[in-house]
Parts: structure tokens; sequence; C-alpha cells
């Protein structure tokens, strides 16, 4: 009777959907360790039938301007809008006879943010500063940006963008994560994912913020930007900080040694092991690949954050704020380090561009925290032999309107969000240089020819990686996720 019982039990237990999946979880711990202990040889078998064709880029470096440059106030040179400032931008609709008035100069047909919609006028804005052409591809520039002028020829502008987000968060968050809402993994989680580590000291995607003297604590970034949503947590960005503490809790504790910190990890290991055998959760491996990346970052991070061995002229070139740790200029003067070092994916965050108001006294002030360094950035790569490789873009989550926020005065003084069109600028990496791709209508409002939306970037950046935005994917809930989700098509005029 006893022996009956033990046999029921038995079956009991051997039919059972979760004993079974308990019973196998050893292999699937053993897999998931596996590949997070040696990501490249991972990443290589990923890549395996999602790359069809040989990488451009080694590496990205995103200059993200965070809260939407003014596109008309450097980059898209407009005539017009001098000779007919401060007339109405928009026709008028009369529903009756469902025609637009004869006075004014673009139809009327998309939504507005909250901040202008109630405003009765809409004038036509001209800068408040002058442009100038430059280089042999003739790049329009405005004076505010001396020194990206300089390196005219070496950049691609893209003045054709385009998105659907018309609110800051949303924008953003669509540029780093290919959706509008939060939880899916950022631009550089894809690239840990697909591509592997080109150094096993360094974290694969690294985070850098700067806040801009422009408009200061304004648009604040947030972690979900560079999470790795659905991937496994080894994916996610890590952040460096300015001062002496780069990475949070990574330094030992007083009397602490090398050696007792290297047996506390072997020992934090065996026990994550022993519930890795448990329980078969990749994220235990995860855990167990980040106290060991942690462990070797206590000896790289320093080396690669100390400048103290970089040449005056590589000083001058990046300015005089390269030497304060969290300024714009420092962290492209890391970003440059980082980039020597092997990591795969660098992402800078510069805050303040947010300028509905005082703009006229603000963008100047967001031009000198990022314009020297920025151009810096371009020719110390290009100087060290590494900007073929390496593909540097800057720009934000989307443009600024033609008409005013506000009355007119003799120069804009504060425009609002717009999405229909606005310029970034790419460079290296495989990337045609001294050309100008797309462009916007007279008044800079709409795009006129050859459009560019976020999905397209996102996909033309993956291409110059190497990797097929198609076909890396990663399956979630029944569903096979993508960056570029079901859109994107790569942007070929644009490649070397």
């Amino acid at each position: 009777m006893e022996e009956s019982r033990e046999t029921v039990d038995t079956l009991k237990r051997t039919l059972t959907r979760r004993y079974l999946l308990q019973a196998g979880t050893t292999g699937i711990g053993s897999l998931a360790l596996g590949s997070l202990l040696a990501p490249q040889a991972f990443a290589n078998k990923v890549a395996q039938g999602r790359s069809q064709f040989a990488p451009k880029a080694k590496r990205i470096i995103f200059l993200f301007m965070n809260g939407a440059p003014s596109q008309q106030d450097l980059f898209d040179h407009k005539p017009l809008l001098d000779q007919h400032h401060g007339k109405e931008l928009f026709k008028k609709f009369d529903p009756k006879a469902k025609t637009w008035s004869k006075e004014g100069f673009i139809e009327r047909t998309q939504r507005l943010t909250g901040m202008t919609s109630g405003q009765q006028s809409f004038p036509v804005a001209r800068s408040n500063w002058k442009f100038k052409q430059y280089g042999q591809g003739g790049a329009w520039l405005s004076d505010l940006l001396p020194h990206t002028a300089r390196v005219a020829d070496d950049l691609c502008f893209v003045k054709s963008m385009h998105t659907e987000a018309i609110n800051h968060d949303p924008g953003v968050t669509f540029f780093q994560t290919g959706h509008q809402q939060p939880g899916r993994p950022s631009m550089g989680s894809w690239m840990s994912y697909g591509l592997g580590s080109a150094n096993e000291n360094l974290p694969t995607f690294c985070v850098l913020i700067s806040n801009g003297t422009g408009r200061p604590g304004s648009q604040p970034v947030y972690t979900k930007l560079w999470g790795s949503g659905f991937l496994p947590s080894v994916h996610q960005g890590v952040q460096l900080r300015g001062g002496k503490t780069p990475v949070l809790y990574l330094n030992s504790q007083p009397g602490e040694s090398v050696d007792s910190r290297r047996r506390m990890i072997q020992r934090m290991e065996t026990l994550n092991k022993m519930q890795l055998d448990a329980f078969g959760d990749p994220e235990i491996a995860t855990r167990i690949a980040q106290y060991e990346m942690s462990f070797r970052m206590q000896m790289s991070v320093p080396e690669a954050t100390d400048i103290s061995n970089e040449p005056r002229s590589i000083l001058d070139l990046y300015g005089p704020e390269c030497q304060t740790p969290g300024k714009f200029a420092a962290n492209c003067l890391l970003a440059r380090r980082l980039a020597e070092r092997g990591v795969r994916f660098i992402q800078l965050y510069h805050r303040g561009w947010d300028q509905h108001g005082g703009l006229i006294g603000a963008l100047p002030k967001q031009c000198n925290d990022t314009d020297q360094a920025g151009a810096a950035l371009v020719s110390d790569l290009k100087q060290r032999g590494m900007l073929d490789e390496t593909l540097v873009v800057w720009g934000g989550e989307f443009g600024r309107t033609t008409y005013s926020q506000g009355g007119a005065g003799k120069a804009a003084n504060g425009r609002d969000h717009h999405p229909r069109c606005f310029t970034y600028w790419m460079a290296g990496g495989g990337i045609r240089p001294g050309v100008s791709h797309g462009a916007s209508d007279d008044f800079g409002y709409n795009i006129a020819r050859d459009p560019v939306h976020v999905h397209d970037f996102q996909a033309t950046v993956m291409h110059l990686m190497g990797v097929d935005h198609e076909r890396l994917t990663f399956k979630y809930q029944g569903r096979r996720f993508r960056l570029t989700d079901v859109h994107g098509k790569i942007v070929h005029p644009i490649l070397a």
C-alpha cells in the first residue's frame, strides 16, 4: 500500500509541467550563464543569420541633444523667414466652402502642443543669427557653430528627419527604444545583445549625462532610456557620472584588499550558481556576470577616466571644460577614450535645449557647451584613424517650429515642438561626408523631399554596424520584437 502511494506521488510529480520545467532548468541556466560569461561567443551565434554584410562601423557615439535643438537657427537656412517675418504662417480653412485662404503659407493640418494651440496668431519668425556656407560641400551653418563649420566636410546633414512624437518623453523614448511607450530595450542594449563586447573589462554600453547652461535643470533623463527592457539585464547601459566616483558602489571599502574582494565575488558566485542550478532563472546568470564585470571595472574604469596622460594639444582641442568631470566637453573626451578601449555603444545626453522662451539668450549658451567639443570629437577620432570605424551622431528628439511661440518681435525668442521636420548630422562609420540629404520646404515646416523617419534612422545605424534590422529579434510574450518594430528602411544615399 505504501509502495503504491509512493508510485502515485512520483507519477504526479513527473507528469506536472511545473516539475518538468524544474527538472530541466539546469540546462537552461547553464546555457544562460555560458552566454553571459562569454558574450562575444554568444553574440557571434546571435549575429549569424542576422548579418549578411561587413560592418562599416565598430562602435557608435550618440550625442543626444535632449530638449530638441532649433534647426532653423542652426542648420536649416531659410531666407524666406527674413522676408516674411511677422506674417501669419498658417492659411485659414473655410469649413463651408472647404477651401483654404490665399493668405498664409502653410495649410495647418496637424495637431499643435498645448503650449501654442491656444495662440490666436502664428507669426513667421526669422532667426536671430546669420548663416554661411562652409566646406567643399557648401553646408549652411549658423554663426553659432564656428567649430562645427570647420569640420563640415566630415559631416552628413540629414535635413528631413521626422517623428510622430510631439512631446519630450515619448519623443526621446522613441529615438532610444523604437517605441514611444517605455519598456522596450534601448538601442545600445540591442547592439550589446546582437554584437557582444570588444572589451571584457568594460561594459558594452556606457551612458554619460551633462547639464546645459541654456536652460539648466530642464528635461530630465531617466534610466529607462538605457534600460534593457525584456533583454537580459546584462545588456543595459552603465552610467558613468562626473566626479571622483564614476560608477556608484564600484570602489572597495576602506581596508578591503583586492584579494579579499576577489574571494567575496567567488563565494557569491558559488551561492548564485547553486540558485541557478535549482531554479534556472537566466537573471541569476546575469547577476553572476555583472559581479564579474564590476570586479574587473574596479581596475578598468579609473584607468579609462583618468585624462592626466592626455597631451595639452588634445585638452586644448576639446576646450577648457574637458577637464571638469560631468561637462559635455569632458564627456566627449571620455567617449573617445571609451571608444579606444572597445566600448560598443556610447550614449551622451546633453540637457537644456527646450527653448519655448528666452531662445535668443539660451541657444548661444547651449552651442557654447557643445560646439567645440562635438567638432573636437570628430577631429580627434579622424586624426587617430578611428573615424572610419566610429559612427558619430548628433541630434534631438524633434525640431522647433517656424512660427514663434508668443509674439515674434525682432526675431524668434521662443519656438514650440515640431516633429514634422528637423536636422541630424552624422559622421564616420560608413557615412558619406560633406553632403546634405533631404530638404524641408521654403519655410522649414514640412519635408520637401527624401523623408527619414526615426525607424529609418535606426535601420541605417544597425546596417552600418553590420546588422540586419529585420532579423535581429528577441522573442518575448509570444512575439518576436525588434528595434524598428515592423518599420524602417535603410537610407542608402547617405552611405559611403
